[in-house]
């Protein structure tokens, strides 16, 4: 039970409690003016009655304002939930986004790579033949002149003999 609870049990104890000692004092019937009007009542009737009325008027203030309060915050839950789902909701299109930005850019780096590897496939295949071509050079060059050694020779012994 809460302090408040406890406090409210208190003093409405200690109400019942005056109420019930003081029960025939609080009875006795006297002369009350309505400021029209002359009525014979118990005025502690008339009091506890006020008092009744009263406390069920500001209890039902209080229940009247913890239900706006409850209703308010259950609104508020359900604005809270919705705007969780519409966070949700842009958090995973970009994600989305993202993955679809992700893989287009793989796929450029792919592309990127693929031409750069044709590229220099095709360079070394030209650089490779440019050697074959001047590698060659010099074969058929001494091939040229082994060939033409035994011409020479013949030449030189006859000039020289």
């Amino acid at each position: 039970m809460t302090l408040r609870s406890l406090l409210f049990v208190l003093v409405f104890g200690a109400l019942a409690a005056f109420v019930l000692v003081n029960w025939s004092v609080l009875n006795a019937p006297t002369t009350l003016s309505l400021a029209f009007a002359e009525v014979q009542a118990p005025l502690g009737v008339v009091m506890l009655g006020f008092i009744v009325a009263v406390t069920v008027l500001f209890l039902g203030y209080i229940v009247y304002l913890q239900m706006s309060g409850l209703l308010e915050m259950r609104r508020h839950g359900k604005e809270l939930q919705a705007q969780r789902q519409l966070a949700d909701q842009a958090e995973a299109s970009r994600f989305t986004e993202l993955r679809g930005f992700l893989e287009a850019e793989f796929a450029r780096q792919a592309a990127r790579r693929s031409e750069g590897e044709a590229a220099l496939g095709s360079r070394l295949d030209a650089l490779e033949q440019r050697l074959r071509t001047i590698a060659g050079q010099p074969a058929n060059a001494l091939a040229a002149r082994a060939a033409e050694a035994p011409g020479r020779i013949e030449r030189d012994d006859v000039r020289g003999g």
